[in-house]
């Protein structure tokens, strides 16, 4: 097949590109000017530049595409402007999906997030994970960033009901190899083995590695039904931060943190952090929005994803131990001095 890509350049993309490798798939890819590649580094694929939003420059870079995978995203949890993340989201995958189903394409796979299903409630140790049931409405969605991707699974959901061949994929948090930014949980990893985290919050997150991830995406496109939506996720994945970094901590030899910060604590200096942003206009070191998701604890179930396209179920302490890996032999861990 011949794929096409956005947000290649991205932690869940460029590993997309390489399973499309993998798996025999010939990529093309939509690439920014200027945009970091290191994430591609070693895969072979096509690249082609058109503006996220402009319908008929995709549709023309998607000519003869068999499948289009809409991966990019603007994911920031504080910004001066957000107008900015709208466009991205919102217009440009509803110019994405239009501009594949002109492209003739066989199968669109939209990548969305858990973040716009309803959580377990907070105030539990080990909440019960939910599914792909827990649909949530656009009021519930907490910060931009979450209801711009609400809107935009909605369009998907839309463009389904019209006939199109959209199939949504609700990845969880994912780790490994690859993560150049690095993404909000590839910085947890960092920050651990960087001695940066010296007390922790109670939250939790479905920790899956990033191949699982990608393999689930490719899955999506031969087998995923039209109009679902599948949670790539981790079985066994269902970790509370605490004991995420306690294998961190065996795998690294670093000690985890042992104190955790209270939530009114930790929301108050929040509240501190994005007042002052609002003066340098630099990004806040623990935004509102993040503090306020982490009062819940992110625990899914792939299931689903796991019966109906066969989800790798790949350990988590492997996808850490690829993270710790990567991230070690990218120059992002400062070497601990004697």
């Amino acid at each position: 097949m011949l794929c096409f890509v956005t947000g290649a350049t991205g932690f869940v993309g460029a590993n997309l590109v390489h399973e499309l490798n993998a798996r025999g798939h010939a990529v093309r890819a939509l690439l920014r000017p200027g945009a970091d590649t290191r994430g591609l580094v070693g895969a072979e694929y096509e690249p082609v530049t058109a503006a996220l939003t402009d319908r008929g420059g995709l549709a023309r870079a998607m000519r003869d595409c068999d499948w289009c995978f809409h991966v990019a995203a603007s994911y920031h949890l504080w910004l001066p402007d957000y107008a900015p993340l709208y466009a991205a989201n919102v217009e440009g995958t509803r110019a994405v999906l239009a501009a594949a189903g002109d492209a003739g394409c066989r199968r669109i796979v939209y990548t969305s997030t858990v973040g716009v299903l309803r959580p377990p409630p907070p105030g539990v140790a080990k909440p019960q994970p939910v599914d792909e049931t827990a649909s949530a409405t656009l009021d519930e969605m907490t910060n931009p960033y979450k209801r711009s991707k609400w809107l935009a699974e909605n369009l998907a959901h839309e463009q389904a009901e019209r006939g199109s061949p959209v199939v949504i994929v609700n990845p969880t948090a994912p780790v490994g190899p690859r993560d150049v930014k690095p993404t909000p949980t590839g910085q947890v990893v960092v920050d651990f083995l960087n001695r940066r985290l010296p007390a922790v919050l109670d939250t939790g997150l479905n920790w899956v590695h990033v191949r699982d991830v990608a393999a689930g995406h490719v899955l999506a496109a031969e087998r995923g039904r039209v109009g679902e939506r599948y949670i790539l996720g981790s079985t066994v994945g269902n970790w509370t931060l605490q004991e995420a970094l306690s294998v961190l901590a065996e795998l690294s030899g670093q000690p985890a943190p042992r104190w955790k910060i209270p939530y009114g604590v930790a929301l108050a200096a929040a509240y501190m952090d994005e007042f002052k942003s609002r003066f340098t206009r630099r990004p806040p070191r623990a935004p509102l929005a993040g503090v306020r998701m982490a009062r819940y604890k992110m625990f899914f179930t792939p299931a689903k994803a796991v019966q109906e396209l066969g989800l790798p179920q790949t350990p988590p302490r492997e996808a850490l131990a690829d993270a710790v890996e990567w991230f070690r032999s990218q120059g992002y861990v400062t070497p601990v001095r004697a």
